[in-house]
């Protein structure tokens, strides 16, 4: 076991440590201290105590608003999904306060598996079928967590369901527009994002069946396991919330839709190997009751949300609180997911 390091950027290690003895969590000193790098936003460490492994998750070092109180709900979402079918980490502990660390923060069970979004090891490198059957596994994990029942687990007061799918274009919209504040040299340069935020509107489904959603399900945001093609976990859970689960399986259609140009989406160029888009609904309609039949419509939300949550990386890495490499690589993304919006918009 490595000595305890000094310090780890966003974690005073002594105040988690008396944090930690407060909660009985283990004794002695935080050993193999590690963060986990590989996402753009939040801070995640990993280490162990007294035997005990944990993985740390707080908000960024630029915390936005409503940081806080997103680690909040993450945490509360994995504690209501204990003991259920939906793939996650387990939670251990939460602190909802900010004067430990300066942020909200828990610690969660380490998960085996690996990101697709950082590589591909063997034997799904070199296995077209199971790389297929991985989409298969992540539309499955979408329709689990769509089974969840809300009230059951007590999250009947996660969300806002009445008007949820009417609130979506203004919410993104204003979302993109609030970019402005954080680098005023930002502009909103991607062609096409009032025409799709129109066809949403006007060709919205008229009602759905709430239930727990996590908002940004795609294969950036799962782990999957290293001996087969089924979810170890799904990850990153900021945007969850009580609304139309549907949203979930959006996901997989967008990215799974082509882009014109070429262009890859999150996960990168995994989705070429994905059963077709109506085999992956299918699936996911096999393992749910509600009405899959507007699919295209959710692709294109998805698409559309999607993108302009990754333009506010941009924005914030003109403003110096990003990598402007990383800024500029979510932009491209951005612009693949609306121009996939466009295919989408015009098959449906």
């Amino acid at each position: 076991m490595s000595s305890e390091p000094a310090a780890v950027e966003g974690v005073d290690l002594d105040a988690l440590r008396a944090w930690m003895d407060d909660q009985g969590l283990g004794d002695g000193p935080l050993g193999d201290v590690t963060p986990i790098t590989g996402g753009t936003q939040n801070v995640l460490v990993r280490f162990e105590r007294a035997g005990r492994h944990y993985v740390l998750r707080r908000p960024p070092l630029h915390k936005r608003s409503n940081s806080d109180e997103t680690m909040r709900r993450e945490a509360r979402v994995l504690a209501a999904l204990a003991g259920s079918d939906v793939p996650h980490p387990g939670l251990i502990a939460a602190e909802p306060d900010v004067e430990v660390l300066g942020a909200s923060f828990y610690l969660m069970e380490p998960v085996e598996g690996f990101n697709p979004s950082l590589g591909l090891p063997e034997p799904h490198r070199s296995d077209p079928d199971l790389r297929r059957r991985m989409g298969l596994s992540l539309v499955d994990g979408a329709a689990a967590l769509g089974r969840v029942d809300h009230d059951d687990v007590g999250l009947g007061d996660l969300g806002h369901v009445d008007g949820y799918l009417e609130r979506q274009v203004g919410r993104w919209r204003s979302q993109l527009e609030s970019y402005a504040e954080i680098a005023p040299d930002w502009t909103a340069d991607i062609p096409g994002v009032d025409g799709v935020g129109e066809w949403l509107d006007s060709n919205r489904p008229l009602t759905f069946s709430p239930g727990v959603i996590h908002g940004d399900l795609h294969t950036a945001n799962v782990l999957y396991r290293r001996d087969g093609p089924e979810l170890a976990a799904i990850v990153d859970w900021e945007l969850t919330t009580v609304g139309d689960p549907l949203v979930d399986l959006g996901l997989t259609v967008a990215f799974r839709t082509m882009d014109p140009e070429g262009g890859l989406g999150p996960g990168g160029d995994l989705y070429p190997d994905f059963p077709s888009v109506a085999e992956l609904v299918d699936r996911y309609a096999d393992g749910s009751t509600r009405d899959v039949s507007s699919y295209p419509w959710y692709g294109v939300l998805a698409c559309y949300k999607t993108g302009i949550i990754l333009e506010g990386t941009r924005a914030r890495a003109m403003a110096g609180k990003a990598p402007m490499i990383v800024g500029d690589q979510l932009h491209a993304v951005t612009l693949s997911l609306f121009r996939r919006a466009r295919v989408l918009m015009a098959e449906a």
